[in-house]
């Protein structure tokens, strides 16, 4: 079968997306399968034209996500014609998959990470204009009509039937990890409590709460560490995360990383008291299952999906703002975890999953 995934970003970029992307990509030509995947250069040191892994990766020069949504069409066109069947996700590259996928007469799928509706009215780092222009263009990829849509939760499942999709042309996936790459490693000695934030910048990460928090927990704690592992992209978001962190005074308390390697990555999470994911909302939330596969407590906002995937030691912040966060790190400082039985995500199932969906489609043809 030959599968093109069309994707706004790709592998090397950092996100849950593109996480469940490369792995599912790169399993589906494990099992002999013909992957193509079309997205941005996002970054000039990236090649226009790359073979990893056995996917064929093809990326326009092109960084802005709006101007991708209308002028990559004609560029996925292309590759279109070649393919069985065309796999999209939200956001920005919907659009143009869809218009190549009815161009060609092509069956296509689109992967739902999260429906935010009435909330991108409430989130942080954004103005009235963004906040309109990203609704409008949500319940615009909405309204079209996809041969199938998957949700990676059950939550988002939810979203999506209550913002209009029928019911029956849905189902939920969820996100799958590779264990085997998960090890659950022994802490170093430390006097600190280090509590670590590890993923994409994002306006619904809540790192506007996690800050505000961590300004008033150092002030009791003069040996709490945060860690801060983020990329630094995009450009203002990043400026505005180093201005509010000089803004609360907490160079002295913070550790930032950036582009770590898988196995620095597991090293720097092992070695931390918790992850904390302050979350406006989450449809997933591979940081949250990753932590729990290597062993780390979690603290948790309890919002959307996470209410699914949270599992293993865990606090739940009881309100969704900064006096809510410092409690539950004060909780966690102290020891005081809850603890449920693991739930695992295993890649595998995923793969399965969506190869027998693409089947399903492909066949109806």
């Amino acid at each position: 079968m030959k599968v093109l995934f069309v994707l706004e970003l790709y592998y090397p970029n950092i996100g849950g997306i593109e996480k469940l992307f490369k792995s599912l990509a790169e399993s589906l030509v494990k099992k002999g399968h013909e992957v193509t995947v079309v997205t941005t250069r996002f970054n000039k040191q990236l090649q226009k034209q790359e073979l990893l892994n056995g996917v064929k990766i093809h990326r326009l020069n092109i960084k802005n996500r709006f101007i991708f949504s209308f002028l990559g069409f004609f560029f996925i066109l292309r590759f279109a014609r070649q393919a069985d069947i065309i796999h999209t996700t939200s956001y920005n590259a919907a659009f143009p998959a869809w218009m190549a996928a009815k161009t060609c007469r092509k069956r296509i799928i689109i992967t739902f990470h999260e429906v935010w509706g009435s909330l991108w009215f409430k989130l942080p780092f954004l103005n009235y204009c963004k906040r309109v222009l990203y609704y409008l263009y949500e319940q615009f990829i909405l309204k079209l009509w996809y041969d199938h849509i998957v949700a990676v939760s059950d939550y988002t499942r939810h979203r999506l039937i209550a913002s209009g999709v029928k019911e029956n042309r849905t189902s939920r996936i969820y996100n799958g990890l590779d264990y085997t790459c998960y090890k659950h490693g022994k802490p170093e000695p430390n006097n600190s409590f280090v509590f670590t934030y590890f993923g994409r910048l994002g306006n619904s990460k809540g790192l506007d709460i996690l800050l505000e928090a961590s300004s008033v927990f150092v002030q009791k704690h003069d040996d709490a560490q945060l860690k801060l592992i983020i990329p630094r992209v995009p450009k203002v978001f990043f400026k505005k995360i180093i201005r509010l962190i000089h803004r609360k005074r907490l160079e002295s308390h913070i550790r930032i990383f950036h582009n770590l390697n898988e196995g620095d990555l597991h090293h720097e999470l092992i070695n931390s008291n918790c992850v904390v994911i302050p979350s406006y909302s989450e449809g997933f939330c591979f940081a949250a299952v990753e932590a729990i596969a290597l062993g780390v407590p979690l603290i948790s906002s309890d919002q959307g999906a996470l209410k699914e995937v949270v599992t293993g030691k865990f606090i739940k912040m009881k309100s969704l703002d900064p006096d809510g966060l410092t409690e539950a790190l004060e909780s966690a400082k102290a020891g005081q975890w809850d603890e449920l039985p693991i739930k695992k995500f295993d890649i595998g199932n995923t793969v399965d999953q969506y190869l027998n969906l693409y089947h399903e489609l492909v066949s109806a043809n």
